[in-house]
């Protein structure tokens, strides 16, 4: 238990004093998944909304599609995502197999799904909502797609969020096309499973509690949301 405390203390010392390696790996955490969920919001959520107002031959079979791969084990994806990027996959050419770009396309692969099913979701039942307005307006369903993301606006900013933390969590799939390069390559998630192993706790649990923090933000943030979501749409009732 005095182990546990004094390794307690020197995490904490390592937070509040502003250790130059640990703040590093923070930094390009929040870099790394930040711009994964940008990307993925620009992909998923125009598909999300396209799968909850368009009617085609297979639409079912997409939605089906894309819920399954939110559930897509990471250590696959970072395995595929590593085939492609490798020397003699189709995308080796480029070299960025051990790159930040290769653990942010990792992340996107992960993210895209989430996003498009919860766009999905929040789009089709604004979709039914509004129907008779936008039919009497004579708006045909493709465009009517820009209105109802700008009008599902705070419920997408969840998606955003909840995509976030499924980014800044993983661990599997940025640790295959990332390697875990000091300096480089060395995330949160990837720096508490190699610090531990090494036995220097202190950096693991200042990592984990900056991760539990963000963690905390995230759901803070997006309980929020959907408070003032659920005011705004009684308000409108």
């Amino acid at each position: 238990m005095q182990g546990f405390a004094s390794e307690f203390t020197q995490a904490l010392s390592l937070i509040l004093e502003g250790d130059a390696e640990l703040w590093a790996i923070v930094l390009l955490s929040l870099r790394v998944s930040i711009f994964a969920v940008l990307i993925s919001a620009v992909i998923g959520m125009p598909i999300g909304a396209a799968l909850a107002v368009a009617r085609f031959p297979g639409r079912r079979a997409l939605i089906i599609l894309v819920n399954a791969l939110m559930g897509f084990p990471p250590v696959v994806v970072g395995l595929l995502v590593y085939l492609m990027l490798s020397r003699s996959g189709p995308l080796g050419v480029l070299e960025l197999l051990y790159t930040p770009t290769a653990m942010i396309i990792a992340q996107v692969v992960l993210v895209t799904p989430i996003m498009a099913a919860l766009t999905r979701q929040v789009v089709e039942m604004l979709a039914e909502e509004y129907s008779e307005q936008l039919r009497s307006l004579g708006v045909s369903r493709l465009a009517s797609i820009p209105v109802l993301l700008w009008d599902a606006r705070l419920a997408l900013v969840t998606a955003l969020l909840a995509g976030f933390g499924r980014a800044i969590a993983e661990v599997g799939a940025v640790i295959i096309v990332g390697g875990n390069i000091n300096h480089v390559t060395r995330v949160m998630t990837t720096t508490i499973a190699l610090e531990t192993s090494k036995g220097n706790l202190a950096l693991a649990l200042a990592l984990g509690v900056i991760l539990i923090g963000l963690a905390v933000a995230v759901n803070a943030i997006v309980s929020a949301l959907t408070l003032r979501a659920e005011r705004e749409g009684l308000r409108h009732a």
